[in-house]
């Protein structure tokens, strides 16, 4: 599925279970579930064909402990990666983070809100258990040119429901709930995706 040796992962993993616990980024008690409810619950979306594209810029906002950002960075080597946090504790982490695996060429860190960067475009916009969909859309959707992939849970479908009239008046497309990941992580990770009108 992937070039990026799964020791890597086993890696990144030893490291949120360690500082990432210590500082508070991670729960102590998600420390047994970071293989699978994190980990590949993030690397199962770039594994995924046709979801990120080759060569894509990405920007994962509220990335907190690097989930996504960071396990997509690691997954596909073609991706440059854009962390945007907007506390400082939680970028200094990321900033070690990055340091500690070596992907400072492709992986940066802003200390930033969202909607401090509309005058920054991406190919793709990302976000990880940030916020619902209707409060979500308005920050993700002036970031990219290409998609937003929000990584959502059982409440999916009525998050899409409710951000509805929202995506209308952002100009996205539909939203699609795609589901990836089946047989490599339980549950499957759900991603809600739309496009910009200009993809």
């Amino acid at each position: 599925m992937t070039d990026v040796p799964r020791e890597t992962l086993l890696q990144l993993e030893q490291f949120l279970a360690g500082p990432g616990i210590e500082r508070g980024l991670i729960g102590p008690r998600e420390a047994p579930r970071l293989w699978d409810r994190h980990i590949l619950n993030c690397a199962v979306v770039a594994w995924e064909p046709g979801l990120i594209p080759d060569g894509a810029s990405v920007v994962d906002v509220g990335s907190g402990a690097g989930l996504p950002g960071v396990v997509w960075a690691m997954c596909r080597p073609d991706l440059t990666v854009t962390l945007v946090e907007s506390l400082q504790r939680r970028t200094i982490f990321l900033t070690e983070l990055v340091e500690e695996f070596d992907l400072s060429a492709r992986v940066s860190v802003i200390r930033s809100r969202a909607e401090d960067l509309h005058e920054q475009t991406f190919d793709v916009a990302t976000a990880r258990a940030v916020a619902p969909l209707p409060r979500l859309l308005p920050w993700l959707a002036p970031l990219t040119r290409g998609s937003i992939l929000a990584l959502k849970g059982q409440t999916a479908a009525d998050e899409v429901g409710q951000a509805a009239p929202v995506a209308r008046r952002l100009g996205l497309s539909e939203a699609e709930i795609v589901t990836v990941g089946t047989g490599v992580t339980d549950p499957p990770t759900t991603v809600v995706r739309y496009l910009t009108t200009t993809t």
